[in-house]
């Protein structure tokens, strides 16, 4: 009895299934599964022919594109494992992660030339790979679940980047949890607009191959082009973070999207309710999430049937999946708040060469992820906030997404991120640092917080900045926010 599990290569397989579907589209460009196959054929052989090996650690520093899709499914049919790589990186953060994670070759293109001067690395660019000669290669007609598919390192919003080891079955699960709690609908068309290097982008990539599903590609995010999108291009599902659901709804003023449009599936931590209200009186079928890079996407999110009356929850576990909040390893009753604890099939097996921190999040094959939340009396999950982002003054833990959400909701308030400061009588105080952009004073948020917020919850300074630092994923940075002063 083979052990291994395997299952045939997920797009080769689908090019053989369903080989005119529609795989991958764009404003000027519509291309079949059969025809993606063939793209990803040829350039295998052109970087088997560079010297891309089976097993091979190549580095992906690209912008979202068609041909960053091409080079993703090559790389599959090698047996190479593509460490994705975040656009944004320093020069030094770039090093850091090509040594780190041990690839024998990055793989980017014209854009980042400067960024990439003097580096140990083989680079190979994508305008100069089409032109190689083709070598000879031995298709992976076969993907073993067990094996790593990619590696993509933790956004660095707590220490320094961890590259999470991320399996072919994580994948797979990842995808199929997501189908079997929203459906799959054979007009469904996903809207691609989150960088392909996050690990929200990369599922929805994978989710088309297995499901036989075309996506619409964007190059970055664009409110106008997304609402447009929705509206004129067919697609059913997007897949956002609030400041780009909120940007959307701002551009989309008083018109509204049509019914073909079946969810706006939320993720990177916890909304601010005003934003999911003003869904809800619009008719925006807004699903929440909850997952990370170390659960390869999802892993919990809200059933359509509860998408209105759980309003601020992330929902309950994808199917394969569980869940439950300990705190000092006693499991938690409804609505105590502690640290969310997962487990299941999408859930990494480990973080590259740091056995040391794999040991220290794992135990007994859950995950211990470090968010703070709590659970209801019928399971559904509401996230409070990172582990790391707590403000604990005079004793009361204090949740920053608690109190943006309350600023969010002021109107002449575009945009909110709130940090723990020192004080030397509470230990922490609440800072809130406010984009406006109108005529606003610290003693109007301080009074409309007041209103809303108990005492010690209530921001003791405001500093009003041009912007937030967020990542590419749009995820504010709180630590990051101290920098602004």
């Amino acid at each position: 009895m083979n052990d291994i599990q395997e299952m045939p290569n997920w797009l080769k397989n689908r090019a053989f299934l369903t080989p005119n579907r529609i795989a991958l589209k764009t404003e000027d460009l519509s291309m079949t599964f059969k025809e993606l196959h063939e793209k990803a054929f040829l350039l295998a052989k052109k970087l088997s022919c560079a010297g891309v090996k089976k097993q091979d650690h190549v580095a992906v520093l690209m912008n979202n594109s068609v041909e960053m899709v091409f080079f993703i499914h090559a790389l599959k049919y090698i047996g190479a494992v593509t460490v994705l790589i975040n656009t944004r990186l320093s020069k030094h953060e770039l090093s850091y992660q090509l040594s780190d994670s041990n690839s024998v070759f990055l793989l980017t293109e014209n854009t980042f030339l400067p960024l990439i001067q003097n580096l140990s690395t083989k680079v190979l660019l994508r305008e100069e790979v089409p032109l190689l000669e083709d070598g000879v290669f031995s298709l992976q007609e076969n993907f073993s679940l067990n094996e790593t598919d990619t590696i993509m390192y933790t956004s660095g919003t707590t220490g320094a980047p961890k590259g999470v080891l991320q399996t072919y079955g994580n994948h797979w699960w990842s995808a199929i949890g997501s189908a079997l709690n929203m459906g799959l609908y054979e007009e469904d068309c996903w809207l691609a607009a989150v960088p392909f290097f996050h690990i929200s982008g990369l599922s929805i990539l994978n989710r088309s191959v297995i499901y036989g599903m075309p996506v619409f590609v964007h190059y970055g995010f664009n409110p106008i082009k997304a609402n447009e999108a929705i509206k004129y291009h067919g697609v059913t599902i997007m897949s956002v973070v609030s400041a780009m659901l909120t940007k959307m709804i701002q551009e989309l003023d008083k018109d509204k999207y049509p019914s073909t449009f079946r969810c706006m599936l939320l993720g990177g931590g916890p909304a601010p309710l005003p934003l999911l209200e003003e869904c809800l009186e619009r008719s925006i079928p807004v699903y929440q999430t909850y997952g990370m890079t170390e659960t390869a996407s999802q892993i919990v999110t809200l059933s359509p049937e509860y998408s209105m009356k759980k309003i601020g929850s992330a929902g309950k576990p994808l199917f394969p999946a569980q869940l439950k909040i300990e705190k000092d390893g006693e499991l938690l009753s409804p609505y105590e708040e502690g640290e969310i604890v997962v487990k299941g099939p999408n859930v990494m097996k480990g973080y590259y060469q740091r056995n040391v921190e794999t040991e220290k999040e794992f135990k007994d094959g859950w995950f211990y992820t470090g968010d703070i939340g709590f659970v209801d009396e019928e399971g559904f999950l509401f996230v409070l906030d990172r582990r790391s982002d707590l403000i604990v003054s005079g004793g009361e833990n204090v949740y920053p997404a608690e109190i943006e959400s309350i600023l969010l909701s002021h109107p002449k308030v575009k945009d909110a991120g709130v940090t723990g400061l020192q004080d030397a009588t509470w230990g922490q105080v609440p800072a809130a640092f406010i984009v406006s952009g109108q005529d606003l004073s610290e003693d109007e948020i301080i009074d409309f917080c007041k209103e809303k917020l108990a005492k010690y919850k209530v921001p003791r300074s405001i500093y009003f900045v041009s912007e937030l630092p967020r990542n590419a994923s749009n995820k504010l940075l709180r630590r990051k926010l101290i920098d602004l002063l």
